[in-house]
């Protein structure tokens, strides 16, 4: 007869053996059936135990925007073979909400938002669903990482983001990001052996000039199409996520969700109100 002490000792084992492999949350904002979600899950499959969570149809520009006028529904899908596979009616805060509230049933190890299909650098992350993800998971006490690569085209190439991914993530796992900040990681549009390193920065002070371009349905009523030129306030400036790019490294800029604009207050404290 075997030792029941002996047993509880090897069940505990088998226990810490099992705890021991991440849970990695999955999301994005092009959708579920997307190529650069579906990149982003083969690098994590490697890393730990995969549950995707992703919106089932393109949410990109929703920034984080919240389902609180309809019902958020979700559905299993079986792409990717993973622990577990939903896609969600929802935005991509919607998502994460979802996955730590109802799926995982505990908060997961790492969050990873993208690959996006284009550049989330600059002011793009105030509008971006990827980095809006990667926030939301900050929020919820998660080290988190939002993956966007400068292509935008449905065929991009992710071979060299997924070796960066790879380095990126793992370091995080096992060194941990401050509370309440994740990653903005942006990725060059280019082959592994031209991109000369990965370099923490800041993000770079630009905006859109925006247009509205007048158009004209076949009824001939007006209607708008969104377009603009972007302009960098800081260019030539060498710290920033845009001088990164464009000079073939990986920009990481550690991103927090507290907006207050801490050098003002000083000054304000003095106004006579």
């Amino acid at each position: 007869m075997v030792n029941p002490a002996y047993a509880g000792f090897i069940m505990s084992i088998f226990v810490l053996m099992k705890k021991s492999k991440p849970l990695i949350l999955v999301t994005n904002d092009d959708g579920i059936a997307a190529p650069g979600i579906a990149a982003l899950i083969e690098v994590m499959k490697t890393l730990g135990d995969v549950v995707v969570v992703a919106p089932d149809k393109a949410q990109s520009g929703m920034g984080h925007a919240i389902t609180i006028n309809s019902t958020l529904r979700i559905h299993k899908s079986k792409i990717y073979n993973v622990k577990e596979e939903y896609g969600c009616t929802g935005t991509p805060v919607d998502c994460v909400k979802f996955a730590v509230n109802i799926i995982t049933h505990r908060k997961p190890d790492l969050c990873v938002s993208g690959i996006n299909h284009g550049t989330n650098s600059s002011i793009n992350v105030i509008y971006s669903g990827t980095m809006s993800a990667a926030v939301e998971g900050a929020i919820e006490g998660i080290p988190s990482i939002g993956f966007s690569l400068s292509d935008t085209s449905i065929n991009a190439d992710f071979t060299a983001a997924k070796k960066i991914v790879k380095t990126i993530a793992q370091k995080v796992l096992t060194s941990g990001l401050p509370r309440s900040v994740c990653l903005n990681v942006n990725i060059p549009k280019l082959k592994s052996e031209l991109i000369k390193g990965i370099k923490i920065c800041r993000q770079a002070k630009a905006n859109w000039i925006e247009e509205f371009d007048k158009r004209f349905d076949p009824s001939g009523q007006p209607y708008y199409w969104l377009t603009g030129k972007f302009e960098n306030f800081d260019a030539g400036e060498k710290d920033t996520d845009i001088w990164a790019l464009e000079n073939n490294y990986v920009s990481v800029v550690p991103t927090q969700f507290d907006m207050t604009a801490h050098a003002a207050i000083k000054g304000l404290t003095g106004w006579k109100l």
